[in-house]
C-alpha cells in the first residue's frame, strides 16, 4: 500500500510516527492521568537565532548541545526542554518524544481555559526565526503531521506558543501564515485562535 494510503494507525507505533526520523529525548515524562491530547502548539526555533541547516536544534533537544560552540549558547546554557516534532527548512521531520508522552515545550501556558499546555498537547518546532516566513515545504509536512495526529487524538485546537503563552512569547509569529494551514487542514474556525 502506497505510504499515503497507509491506515493512520500503522503510521504510529506507541506514539513513535512513522514518516519522522526518531531522536530521542531524555526530557519528557508521563502525561497526567486523564489527559486528553487536543491541543497542537506550533513554535518556531533556529539556532543559532537565524541560522539554518544545522544540528544544534536536534543537539539541544538530546542534551548534547556544545554551550561553548557559539556565543548565543551561553544564553541557554543547560536549558532541559523538548518538543515532540521538528521540521526543518527542507520539510524533513524528526520526532524527540512519543506523542503519548508529555514533551517540555510549552512552559508556563494557559489555553481552552486549562494551564499546563504541555499536559494535554502535542509541540511542533518549525526551523525559523520568530516572524520570519517559513517554506512550502515545511508547511506540506506540517499540514500532513496535523492531519494524521487529527486521525489519531480528539485535535480540537491548533495554536501558536504565542497564544498560549501570551506577552512571555511570540513564536512562531507574523510570518507564520495561519490561513494557509486552517485551509489545508479544513478544520471548523473555533479550531484556531480567534487572533491571527
Amino acid at each position: 500500500m502506497p505510504d499515503h494510503l497507509a491506515e493512520p494507525a500503522s503510521l504510529w507505533d506507541q506514539g513513535w510516527y512513522a514518516r519522522a526520523l526518531r531522536l530521542d529525548s531524555p526530557n519528557f515524562g508521563p502525561r497526567p492521568a486523564g489527559a486528553c491530547i487536543d491541543l497542537i502548539v506550533i513554535h518556531s526555533i533556529s539556532l543559532p537565532p537565524g541560522q539554518y541547516g544545522g544540528q544544534q536544534v536536534q543537539d539541544l533537544f538530546t542534551n548534547q548541545l556544545d554551550w561553548d560552540a557559539h556565543p548565543y549558547f551561553s544564553e541557554i546554557r543547560g536549558l532541559q526542554v523538548s518538543s515532540h516534532f521538528y521540521i526543518r527548512r527542507d520539510g524533513s521531520l524528526c520526532q524527540f518524544v512519543s506523542a503519548e508522552d508529555r514533551a517540555w515545550h510549552a512552559g508556563a501556558s494557559e489555553y481552552r481555559g486549562r494551564p499546563q499546555c504541555n499536559d494535554d498537547s502535542i509541540g511542533i518546532e518549525l526551523e525559523g526565526l520568530e516572524g520570519d516566513v517559513f517554506e512550502d515545504a515545511q508547511y506540506e509536512q506540517l499540514s500532513r503531521l496535523c492531519l494524521d495526529l487529527h486521525r489519531l487524538y480528539p485535535i480540537a485546537h491548533v495554536a501558536g506558543h504565542e497564544h498560549i503563552a501570551p506577552g512571555r512569547k511570540g513564536d512562531p509569529g507574523k510570518g507564520f501564515d495561519w490561513q494557509r494551514l486552517k485551509a489545508t487542514l479544513q478544520l471548523p474556525d473555533q479550531c484556531f485562535p480567534v487572533c491571527f
